[in-house]
């Protein structure tokens, strides 16, 4: 099973998103949205922008 992304409305009302990965473990978490819609545009921002997307290390 692939993981998935889940859009909530948080305690102070704005819209986020949390990837989980097929375990149920959050993996990655996005920022406050206004709108549910602009929430969900921030999914599809991630997954085009992961798309065979490399990893690289870098120092901090």
């Amino acid at each position: 099973m692939a993981g998935k992304f889940e859009v909530y409305q948080d305690r102070a009302g704005k819209y986020r998103f949390r990837l989980k990965a097929s375990n149920g473990q959050v993996v990655a978490v996005g920022e406050a949205y206004e709108s549910k819609a602009a929430a969900k545009k921030g999914c599809e921002s991630v997954l085009k922008a992961a798309d065979g997307a490399p990893v690289e290390e870098v120092d901090a």
